[in-house]
């Protein structure tokens, strides 16, 4: 793997690039999915849900799997997998089959994201080198999220056709997967912890199913039972994982402060920034009457200038931590999305793009700084577990913080739309700002616990004789 570092560059950042645009794709377009399917309110907030389920379900047993049987094997297979989602959307004759091959695109996605930035650790060892590598790759997860929705858009009178064009992106990665990678795996012997797997799925699948359902409403059965499920489910995959020797979960690796500020950041930058440019597109069609291409070039001034500020952050100094990266990161994003929480229905969208731009520049080194962090913080045998912790973390995040949006900002009328949409934006500022904090506690703590004791000036207390 370490022979071929450029090769493994390319191939893990075009699926991370394919992963993001297959997941923001259809956000520019989800009124004419939904139409074209005949999609009641429950469906709809589903068809922008459900690649999250697979995401989240996925990307940490994707990432285990990976690293004791092959990260070559479970990226191709992820790439396959994505376009056999994509292949299932493209012919969906209702919204069930396309709901149903969104969560099957996001089970690849997931592997092409956990292994692919698994893949970076081993072929760039060096920490300047692991630095630049994380930086493109942080990029390339910017300018997936920047192509998707401009491509929803231009596709927006038929949008079958856009996930035709993902099926042959899907399996032009899988080549390039097989024809550009080495096989790698861990030292360790190979295990399937299979009650793992299913506890882990199954309790985060309860756990976003209940997050969407509870948009309509908190308190039906359907919602207590999947809150239930989940809060079950979850504490008894932490049981078997501290019992089993953390087979898909190792537990003890979250003893590393680097591990834990990661993990924060990846959590809060999807429930804040990300959730709030995920719904940023419905806010600008429904509420300030935007079309659907407009509005996605409005939201290019956040994702491009995300792609240019995460391949600038590797000019940062080597001295700076990680955590002090997503910390100011983070800060950075919050006072962005200042100016966004002032959108009227007769705010024009030129308003909207300097805070835009300042929140992709701290966007962008939170990204890059989560991709390093999340193949540094953990064993070299470890890195596809590293990985899938970082981004479940993320997507677990977003999908929450999709919730909160939705919540707060679907209603009926433009006004009405924009003053929830405020809120929410004053809400993503308060996570950013609450997580920026954590983080830089979190450093300083860890900073304080290995720096030798200074020993001490007093003089010795003379005796008496």
């Amino acid at each position: 793997m370490a022979s071929r570092p450029g090769a493994v560059l390319v191939a893990s950042g075009g699926a991370t690039l394919l992963a993001l645009f297959v997941f923001t794709a259809p956000l520019s377009i989800v009124p004419a999915v939904a139409g074209g399917l005949g999609a009641g309110a429950v469906a709809t907030s589903w068809i922008l849900s459900s690649m999250s389920l697979g995401l989240a379900v996925a990307l940490l047993p994707a990432g285990a799997v990976g690293d004791d049987f092959g990260r070559r094997r479970v990226f191709v297979a992820g790439a396959v997998v994505t376009a056999v989602g994509s292949v299932l959307c493209a012919v969906a004759p209702g919204p069930l089959t396309f709901i149903a091959g969104r969560v099957v695109e996001g089970l690849g996605g997931a592997a092409l994201i956990a292994c692919g930035l698994a893949v970076l650790g081993p072929a760039f060892p060096d920490a300047a080198g692991r630095g630049r590598a994380t930086g493109l790759w942080g990029a390339c997860l910017g300018a997936g999220i920047a192509i998707g929705p401009l491509a929803g858009a231009a596709l927006d009178h038929d949008w079958r056709v856009l996930y035709v064009v993902i099926t042959a992106l899907s399996f032009g990665v899988a080549v390039l997967g097989w024809v550009l990678l080495e096989e790698s795996v861990s030292a360790r012997a190979r295990t399937v912890d299979l009650p793992g797997a299913l506890l882990l799925g199954g309790g985060l699948a309860a756990l976003l199913a209940a997050l969407t359902e509870g948009r309509q409403g908190w308190t039906s059965p359907l919602e207590l039972t999947l809150i239930a499920a989940a809060v079950v489910l979850l504490a008894a995959f932490f049981v078997h994982q501290n019992a089993s020797g953390g087979g898909m979960l190792d537990l003890t690796l979250f003893r590393r402060p680097a591990l834990v500020s990661a993990t924060t950041g990846a959590f809060v930058a999807g429930a804040g920034v990300t959730a709030l440019m995920a719904f940023l597109c419905t806010m600008l069609e429904n509420g300030l009457a935007l079309s659907p291409l407009p509005a996605a070039l409005v939201v290019l001034a956040w994702s491009a200038t995300s792609v240019v500020s995460a391949l600038l952050t590797r000019r940062l100094p080597a001295t700076l931590s990680g955590g002090a990266r997503l910390s100011a990161g983070l800060v950075v994003v919050a006072v962005g999305l200042v100016p966004l929480a002032f959108v009227t229905p007769g705010s024009g969208a030129a308003s909207l793009l300097p805070g835009l731009v300042i929140a992709g520049l701290g966007t962008g080194v939170v990204n890059a700084s989560l991709g390093r962090e999340a193949v540094a913080s953990v064993p070299p045998h470890r890195t596809g577990m590293g990985s899938g912790i970082n981004n479940t973390s993320r997507y677990v995040g977003a999908a929450l913080g999709v919730t909160v949006v939705s919540v707060l900002a679907v209603h009926g009328s433009p006004a009405a739309l924009t003053a929830g949409w405020n809120t929410a934006v004053l809400v993503g500022i308060a996570i950013s700002l609450v997580g920026a904090a954590a983080i830089a506690a979190s450093a300083a703590r860890a900073n304080r616990a290995w720096w030798p004791a200074r020993p001490s000036r007093r003089r010795p207390r003379r005796r008496g004789w």
